[in-house]
């Protein structure tokens, strides 16, 4: 069974995260989306409202399911007995950023991550920018799963 985490704070989940769960689902049996938990990080929104909006987001497909985990990536796919890791690049400093991130975990556990690139229309949203236009009032319905708005 190939299974892939797709893990992020997801704070909130956006379309550009949705897109890239909905271009892997062909490549993997099973997608876990991992909500990571991390103290010392001021979320906007709970980590209980987080994963309603993915379940609400995803509910009609049975290849997804959403946890939280603490700690290292690898470690957790390593409980879970996950072998890919899934990541979504908008620009060349997310390959960087994120080239340097595969590196280390390959090199410590074995586990690959796999990128997809995100789609010409989605490639500018950030969960940041999400969540300055909600602290000040504007409008993401645009940018956002109907689950959270």
């Amino acid at each position: 069974m190939k299974k892939a985490v797709f893990p992020g704070s997801f704070d909130p989940i956006t379309l550009g995260h949705v897109d890239i769960i909905k271009r892997a689902l062909p490549l993997f049996d099973a997608i876990v989306i991992a909500i990571g938990v991390n103290a010392d990080k001021k979320y906007m929104f709970s980590l209980e409202q987080r994963t309603q909006f993915i379940k609400d987001c995803f509910a009609d497909e049975p290849k997804i399911t959403v946890n939280k985990y603490t700690g290292l990536t690898v470690d957790y796919c390593k409980i879970i007995d996950a072998d890919f890791i899934l990541r979504g690049l908008r620009n060349p400093a997310d390959f960087e950023f994120e080239k340097a991130i595969a590196q280390t975990n390959r090199k410590l556990s074995g586990i690959e991550t796999v990128f997809l690139l995100t789609s010409a229309d989605t490639s500018f949203i950030s969960s940041s920018i999400v969540r300055d236009i909600m602290r000040n009032g504007g409008d993401a319905s645009e940018l956002v799963p109907k689950s959270v708005k």
